[in-house]
């Protein structure tokens, strides 16, 4: 669980600054004084944590209450939304027990530490997991919804969909205990960064080429009402634009952890690759912001979500 210094998240198994990863021979100390490592206080956790919490819950609730929100596209976002809940979840619970524990409010035997320990590591693998998963099924679902418009009700059901949550729900929990299991063998690692690199490679194929079309199909409008170059010329930028937030998003967030795992294989007693191993509390921040910002990219742009949302906040009042 928490361990005494600045490197105290749980997930210390996938931390290289742990001292649980005897097999990869880590040099933990070996990073010199110009080493920068950034301070994350429990109070950030935790607020960032109830932020994201919060936001997640509204999308849920209002994707539950709403009938006409139950389509295939609407339940991958709810799923995503539940994913990012998990990390959130996890987050305010292992901050909470860190302070209870400093504040010496808690006393809990070693024992059952280490298997706390573990229940909330293989929840915030699972999580991310399944996040990384949703975030590329809602990129083909979009995808297919733009280039098999007319086939789409018949290629994206709700039976299929449903299949596919479940089946995104009982690998991520089997590869997550899996990870968790095994965390200081090499392969483990790979996977995990391979997996990252592949939903990002999928990502950007796909939404390049839905942009690509996008600009074709505005090109061929100009044609038709003989507008301006520049009218289509602006509304590729603005897609671009568009595109490289939700792609540069994606990667800032994720990106950082993943890198700390690669490193952990690649240069394990560089002073270099230690001094990035020593921020690993602000990686995982990163992910909490992935799990507030989400639901803006792709709930709350939705006006009907938007006025259901609205509509349980004035009830609840």
């Amino acid at each position: 669980m928490p361990t005494p210094g600045p490197q105290k998240r749980l997930l210390g198994s996938l931390n290289s600054t742990s001292t649980a990863t005897p097999h990869l021979g880590l040099a933990t100390n070996q990073t010199g004084p110009w080493c920068l490592q950034v301070s994350i206080p429990d109070g950030l956790f935790l607020s960032l944590g109830l932020v994201s919490l919060v936001e997640n819950v509204l999308v849920v609730i209002a994707i539950t209450k709403n009938r006409n929100l139950h389509s295939p596209m609407y339940c991958f976002i709810c799923c995503l939304a539940l994913s990012d809940l998990m990390v959130s979840i996890s987050m305010v619970l292992e901050t909470a027990i860190i302070l209870l524990l400093e504040a010496g409010a808690l006393v809990i035997h070693a024992a059952l530490v280490q298997r706390l320990d573990n229940v909330i590591d293989v929840l915030i693998c699972g999580s991310m997991v399944s996040s990384l998963c949703f975030l590329g099924v809602i990129a083909i679902d979009r995808y297919i919804s733009i280039f098999y418009a007319l086939r789409y009700h018949s290629i994206v059901t709700l039976p299929r969909a449903r299949r596919a949550i479940v089946g995104i729900w009982v690998a991520s929990i089997f590869f997550s205990i899996l990870f968790i299991t095994y965390y200081n063998h090499t392969a483990v690692l790979i996977c995990l960064v391979t997996f990252f690199l592949a939903m990002l490679a999928l990502m950007a194929i796909l939404y390049v080429h839905m942009l690509s079309r996008a600009c074709q199909h505005a090109q061929g409008i100009a044609r038709l009402h003989k507008r301006q170059r520049s009218t289509r010329q602006g509304f590729c930028l603005k897609g671009a634009a568009t595109l490289t937030i939700l792609l540069g998003i994606f990667f800032l967030c994720w990106g950082p952890f993943f890198l700390h795992l690669s490193l952990i294989v690649l240069c394990p007693q560089h002073p270099t690759c230690s001094c990035i191993f020593k921020n690993f509390n602000l990686f995982l921040i990163l992910i909490i912001f992935s799990s507030i910002i989400d639901p803006l990219i792709y709930a709350f742009r939705s006006q009907e979500l938007r006025m259901t949302l609205r509509e349980v906040l004035l009830c609840s009042w």
